[in-house]
């Protein structure tokens, strides 16, 4: 079969009243694995991505991980195949294969029932969809098969500490304000942030000593991260502030472990630029070099919203 652009999709299956199009879908790589994020039907759909997290994982090994943000589902991918076995009611629908293309990832889902309907015209209507091969219709007791074909973006994590003074400031809005306006730009897809909780007894913090993650989907890693930075310049209030970059879709134990030490102890710079050259991290002074202690940290959690907003110490 031949892949179908939405307007073919629409005009061959757009009056079918249960059929709910998924908000928006993109698909981040490092050529190695794949991050997925789905945004479920209307952007409203918080049962369905619930239904999704729980299925998907059972269902599918090439799933490494599964999270959801309201009605956003996350999904780290390996590449490859692998065979579902699907019991109605109890394995409902999965992935079935995530190919990386040189100019397009692939992903074929299986479901039964609701859950190929999901599979198959829900998501090929979504936002970021470049086309849609509908092997299987589904619906009713059917099942649902389709192969997904996405844009490639490149995954980058953008973390910044120290950007606030006594006489005003917020980290964590200024990131979000910029990171926001970028995305407006046309820069890349704004995917996420994080707050991220650092050592409360370190004795040059401000007030409530976090340090912000932000992540993005974009086609031009360099102009991103060069835009942020001079963003970032013209409206830090700080003299120690520094940026860091991530650009992996796995966050790897090393760094996650130096993210808990910043939560639980005082971390000296030196400590901090060992483990950006050990992880090719790339570093950014903006204004200084004291940032980087909780720019580099913030990286570690960028995956984990919830468990970076801990107090540790």
């Amino acid at each position: 079969m031949n892949f179908l652009s939405k307007n073919e999709l629409t005009e061959k299956y757009g009056k079918i009243p249960w059929i709910s199009p998924y908000r928006k879908l993109v698909a981040v790589t490092d050529g190695e694995f794949i991050e997925l994020h789905e945004y479920h039907a209307r952007g409203k759909c918080i049962g369905g991505s619930a239904w999704e997290i729980y299925h998907y994982p059972r269902v599918s090994d090439l799933i490494i991980s599964a999270r959801r943000e309201g009605a956003r589902n996350i999904f780290v991918l390996k590449k490859g195949e692998t065979e579902l076995r699907l019991i109605p009611g109890i394995a409902g629908a999965g992935i079935e294969s995530a190919i990386i293309k040189d100019s397009s990832i692939e992903i074929t889902y299986s479901g039964l029932a609701g859950g190929g309907i999901a599979a198959t015209v829900c998501r090929g209507l979504a936002e970021g969809v470049d086309g849609i091969e509908i092997i299987n219709l589904g619906g009713g007791a059917e099942l649902g098969r389709a192969k997904i074909r996405l844009k490639p973006y490149r995954k980058v994590v953008i973390g910044i500490d120290d950007t606030d003074s006594r006489e005003g400031g917020a980290t964590w809005a200024l990131a979000n304000e910029i990171a926001h306006a970028l995305e407006q730009d046309g820069f890349g897809h704004y995917l996420s942030h994080a707050i991220v909780q650092l050592y409360t007894r370190t004795p040059e913090k401000t007030t409530n000593c976090v340090s912000i993650a932000v992540t993005f989907a974009t086609e031009n890693k360099e102009k991103l991260v060069s835009e942020f930075a001079t963003r970032l310049r013209e409206t830090t209030l700080s003299d120690e502030t520094a940026m860091a970059v991530w650009d992996k879709v796995l966050i790897p134990d090393e760094l996650k472990k130096y993210a808990e030490n910043a939560k639980s102890r005082v971390v000296q710079i030196d400590e901090a630029m060992k483990v950006a050259e050990k992880l090719n991290i790339q570093v950014v002074e903006i204004t200084g070099k004291r940032g980087v202690i909780g720019a580099i940290a913030s990286l570690g959690f960028a995956d984990d919203p919830d468990g970076a907003v801990m107090v540790y110490a």
